[in-house]
């Protein structure tokens, strides 16, 4: 009997392991969340985003990976499975990353995009008649910045944020060069789902942020409000991405041609969908702080962290849709440069009414694409 090949024969729906998988990360998003949310100073976000980054490129890397293996394979289960693990441990560093916990983030960290790379090399192997230049390339191209984040460990915790800022863009420079291959053996089906069951997971996980700062308050009128408006909220925002955009960025990767496809998965996912991401831990930062005083102002740098989310959220979704061949959807832009002067006035009122500022942009948003759900014009390239 011949050996079962790693790679899938027929295009697979996410599988368990890799929800399995994609819920450590989760837990590492929400550890981010705490992160930022202890220190909303310029430095303390700049600390919070470049972990973030590291955090999202292990993941986006294995996403690639696992796209055309058999996650139903018992090697490919055990690695993802090993994987799981090296990523539990480095999400439980995250809030000592800048102290003397690093090197306990950055070994795992090392470790899940060795094993990914490995096992993405492995799994590409088994094609043939192919080019395989893409794939060389970007593991190579990956490994200073893997040497970067170890050196960044072990730097002083002043150095480190920098140190990993040029990881961060060792990680970028290694996308460019691997990206024009014509060669990436992706599903795109697969793809967009596992991005969307990654926004579902973290908006949930934002709401149980929020939940546990009300949890052990005494109920008031301030805080059911409150409470309520972070509900309305996280499911508008959750609206503004599934309502259309989730299939009909399916579809639109149907579209592309093969020479085009691992530019337009990097662009439109890997890349876009990172601030995407963040824009849902600046809005967990806010929801979280309001909620949990929701008798008192809230500061400025929560109004902010509150209001760049559901920006970065709603923006960068529309890049995503313009790079898979969309229009600019200018509603949506213009309804987030509607929502600042909102943010201001309500700002020094009652905490509820960032949040009621939010979903009423978030409303306006669904509605109007509720009426009229935005088509793709071209295939992109």
């Amino acid at each position: 009997m011949p050996d079962r090949s790693l790679r899938a024969s027929t295009p697979q729906a996410v599988t368990f392991v890799e929800l399995f998988f994609d819920l450590v990360f989760v837990f590492a998003i929400t550890q981010v969340t705490v992160l930022a949310a202890s220190d909303l100073t310029p430095a303390g976000i700049l600390r919070a985003l470049v972990v973030f980054w590291l955090v999202w490129w292990a993941w986006t890397q294995f996403t690639w990976t696992l796209n055309p293996a058999d996650a139903t394979h018992p090697v490919v289960r055990v690695v993802t499975l090993v994987a799981t693990a090296a990523a539990f441990v480095m999400a439980t560093a995250i809030p000592n990353t800048f102290g003397d916990g690093a090197l306990w983030f950055a070994i795992p960290y090392v470790a899940v995009r060795g094993i990914g790379l490995w096992l993405q090399v492995r799994v590409d192997m088994e094609r043939t008649n192919v080019d395989r230049s893409g794939i060389v390339r970007w593991a190579v191209a990956s490994v200073p910045g893997l040497v970067v984040v170890l050196l960044g460990a072990l730097a002083d915790p002043s150095i480190r944020p920098w140190a990993w800022l040029g990881a961060a863009a060792l990680d970028l420079v290694a996308a460019t060069i691997a990206g024009g291959s014509a060669s990436w053996d992706l599903n795109p089906a697969h793809l967009v789902e596992r991005h969307g069951l990654i926004e579902i997971i973290a908006i949930g996980e934002a709401l149980i942020v929020a939940g546990a700062a009300v949890a052990g308050q005494a109920w008031s009128p301030a805080l059911i409000a409150a409470a309520g408006a972070a509900v309305v909220a996280a499911c508008l925002l959750w609206w503004t991405y599934f309502g259309w955009f989730n299939d009909a960025a399916e579809h639109a990767m149907t579209r592309v041609p093969p020479s085009g496809l691992g530019q337009a998965a990097r662009d439109a996912f890997s890349l876009a969908h990172f601030p995407l991401i963040a824009g849902i831990i600046g809005f967990a930062v806010g929801i979280k702080d309001i909620v949990g005083h929701p008798d008192e102002p809230s500061r400025p740098e929560v109004v902010l962290a509150l209001g760049v989310g559901v920006a970065l959220f709603v923006g960068f979704s529309a890049v995503s849709w313009r790079r898979l061949g969309g229009g600019w959807l200018a509603h949506r832009l213009a309804i987030v440069v509607l929502m600042v002067p909102g943010l201001v006035l309500a700002a020094p009122l009652a905490p509820v009414g960032s949040l009621v500022v939010v979903a009423v942009a978030l409303a306006a948003i669904v509605a109007i694409e509720e009426l009229r759900p935005p088509t793709a014009g071209h295939a992109p390239g």
